[in-house]
């Protein structure tokens, strides 16, 4: 048999490729499966970006290798729409380094960065890639807890200086996956002076940046003054331009760290496939008023889900940005308990909110990427589902 590497054994298989065999199951049995597990966007990108996509797929000199960095108008779109929505200026050629999707380099980055031993200031609950790239690279995750008394945002100050001390990277993520709480620049500006003071690198996962509704814009955390010294953030075109099959994302920020993320991407890949990167920076420079249609129907339907959930007992906040509702768990109930019994019962596919980490236990979360009929169906099922009536917790 073969023999695992010791990295592996810290590690272990996603918890929604797991769930896909399970869901797949049950299909293939018959079921008809609401999924409100991944936030995957069931909208398209705009016309005029598949047409770019179509366009440059089409001619013949568009299929070799690429760059690692990419083109360098893909470089300079990523740099314009950070001066055009956060008032932040970076340098398209030392400051940006585009990505086979955010979460690539999201679990490089410790492999870059990160020695065995080192600690890794994750948030609790969090997005499992900071916990498994940690591992994998032999770091020690050290979980920050993200209470809803303190709306789901980490205190800084409560970490204690030995730990601040040892620590190498601190992982925010506002708009956060999976609580969907905010952050203001207030807080970032927190965050910055804490990991001047202890030499940390900040790592912000802005994902749903740009997935924000009733007039409300988040900030990036690069937009406070002196930020690029201590920090790099990721972003990605998955949820902002509704194209998460595209594998579209960058890394920008402090120079230094990104170009030791770089070291790491081109042992790790070959680049991207021309047309996608052309698209993409199409999807970066042009018409952008469509975002705004994409942001009043994910509102629509954060709205429809929230007031049913509420009429039908459930404890849930309704969110400012991001695709997810984090719902308390009903008494009685642990949330792993819960979701398995909604899948199999109601056949409901959403995520327990321990997968997250310890400190998500109690939740659960549901995403809004499903058609307003179908949550219309969600809420039925549940309204029809016996689960008041079950307690399965130990």
């Amino acid at each position: 048999m073969l023999k695992p590497a010791r990295r592996l054994e810290r590690s272990s298989t996603q918890f929604f490729a797991t769930l896909n065999h399970k869901v797949a199951s049950l299909q293939a049995e018959g079921h008809d499966i609401i999924r409100l597990d991944v936030g995957s966007p069931d909208l398209p990108p705009a016309p005029h970006i598949l047409q770019a996509l179509a366009e440059a797929a089409a001619r013949p000199d568009q299929h070799g290798y690429q760059p690692h960095n990419a083109t360098s108008a893909l470089r300079r779109a990523w740099a314009s729409m950070y001066a055009r929505l956060y008032e932040v200026d970076l340098d398209a050629d030392t400051q940006v380094i585009p990505l086979i999707g955010s979460k690539e380099g999201i679990f490089h980055l410790n492999l870059a960065l990160v020695d065995e031993g080192d600690l890794v200031l994750i948030p609790d609950p969090g997005y499992l890639t900071y916990t498994q790239g940690a591992l994998v690279s032999g770091g020690e995750p050290y979980y920050l807890p993200l209470l809803p008394e303190r709306k789901f945002l980490p205190d800084l100050d409560a970490v204690p200086p030995e730990i601040a001390r040892q620590a190498r990277l601190l992982w925010l993520n506002y708009p956060n996956n999976p609580t969907a709480a905010i952050a203001s620049l207030e807080f970032f500006e927190e965050a910055v002076d804490f990991a001047r003071k202890h030499g940390i690198l900040i790592c912000h996962d802005a994902a749903y940046t740009q997935v924000a509704f009733d007039g409300y814009q988040p900030p990036s955390l690069l937009a406070v003054p002196g930020a690029v010294d201590v920090a790099i953030e990721f972003n990605t075109l998955s949820k902002s331009h509704n194209m998460a099959g595209w594998r579209v994302g960058a890394a920008l920020g402090n120079p230094e760290a990104l170009r030791l993320l770089y070291k790491v991407k081109t042992n790790a890949d070959s680049g991207h496939f021309l047309p996608v990167l052309e698209a993409a920076t199409v999807a970066l420079t042009e018409d952008q008023s469509w975002l705004e249609e994409r942001n009043r129907i994910y509102s629509s339907r954060r709205d429809l889900l929230v007031t049913g959930l509420r009429r039908l007992g459930f404890n849930v906040e309704s969110p400012q940005a991001s695709l997810y509702l984090w719902c308390l768990v009903p008494e009685g109930w642990t949330s792993s308990q819960f979701a398995t019994a909604m899948l199999e019962q109601a056949h409901i596919s959403l995520t327990p909110g321990v997968v997250f980490g310890q400190g998500g236990e109690g939740y659960l979360r549901l995403t809004l990427a499903q058609p307003e009929q179908r949550l219309m169906q969600v809420l039925q099922r549940l309204e029809n589902w016996n689960w008041r009536e079950q307690n399965y917790a130990t």
